[in-house]
């Protein structure tokens, strides 16, 4: 028996959960940009707090909170280009407010109206999915249409720790692979497909070696590390426009609310275990950062989080002014 290839994949964290950031291997970024990621995961937090209220009033149906992800969908946000398309799942809102999109379109979406997705022509993103993994199969059929047109664009498509268990992941990973299609699949391994483990998904030590069956790199990364995510899919996109095939990115997370407010997570998971991942918060990760290095004061953040609430209830007055839409 003769070894034919050894593989591996690699772990990325550059700011771990004591807020300790390798310098060597935290990307370049300016502190007004290192703002803006604090700034959209901040925003994105509160979305959910207020999102989550609203449907407990019964005023928009049944939502999939986001709380703990937050560093994955502003990290992703910022490395994405404008020229490049973004396919979601039913947890990516943090990535539409990263990109500058209304959050009054969100709450429209869950509240039932689809009117919530017409965007104007030159936003490249698609409605978010909520059938799990359908949309990753999409993803591969944009990444091929770009190819052949030879467009200097890739695409980047989210989905859950579930989604790898569907066929239409490994349809569209295998296709990618084979085309070589300019895509970077973001696995959120959030531990949880609702109420079933990672560990009854896969018997894999990793998400990300799936890639490696298929022809392609796979890496993992700490996804309450917004540094980390940033780099890995800005390296992973680059990659992706000069023709070097696909990456998936598994990034290392955690749900702390409920899967949707239809589930009640403390029927499968623990309290200690919710609060060790607690105090990885993404956001007070990168807080305690920017205090350290003197990136911001006190002061900025005090004003971050007045912005940000002032920025949702006008969202909510906005999505509530809304004339219902015309059934015919």
């Amino acid at each position: 028996i003769k070894t034919i290839q050894k593989f591996e994949v690699k772990y990325l964290q550059i700011l771990d959960k004591n807020s300790n950031c390798d310098e060597k291997l935290k990307p370049k970024l300016t502190p007004n940009q290192i703002k803006r990621l604090y700034e959209v995961m901040l925003l994105s937090r509160l979305y959910d707090d207020r999102a989550l209220k609203l449907q407990r009033q019964g005023r928009i149906g049944t939502f999939a909170p986001l709380k703990g992800q937050e560093a994955i969908h502003a990290g992703s946000a910022m490395a994405i280009q404008d020229s490049d398309w973004i396919v979601p799942s039913f947890r990516c809102e943090g990535v539409y407010i990263g990109k500058g999109l209304p959050i009054e379109n969100i709450f429209q979406v869950w509240g039932g109206d689809e009117r919530g997705y017409m965007l104007d022509k030159k936003t490249k993103i698609t409605p978010f999915e909520i059938s799990v993994g359908t949309q990753v199969l999409h993803a591969a059929g944009v990444a091929w249409a770009l190819k052949i047109k030879k467009e200097r664009a890739a695409v980047v498509t989210f989905f859950g720790d579930g989604a790898t268990s569907e066929g239409d992941f490994h349809e569209a990973m295998n296709f990618a692979g084979v085309f070589n299609l300019p895509i970077v699949f973001i696995c959120q391994n959030n531990q949880y497909a609702i109420s079933v483990p990672v560990s009854k998904q896969t018997a894999s030590e990793t998400l990300a070696q799936k890639a490696i069956a298929y022809g392609f790199d796979g890496i993992k990364v700490d996804g309450n590390d917004v540094f980390a995510v940033y780099k890995s899919v800005r390296e992973a996109l680059d990659k992706a426009k000069k023709g070097q095939g696909p990456t998936m990115i598994e990034c290392f997370t955690y749900r702390m609310g409920d899967h949707t407010t239809a589930d009640d997570a403390s029927r499968y998971r623990t309290k200690k275990e919710v609060l060790e991942w607690e105090n990885k918060d993404p956001i007070e990760r990168l807080k305690k950062y920017m205090l350290k290095k003197k990136v911001a004061d006190n002061n900025y953040f005090d004003i971050a989080l007045k912005k940000s609430e002032e920025k949702i209830p006008e969202a909510v007055k906005k999505y509530e002014s809304l004339q219902p839409p015309n059934p015919d």
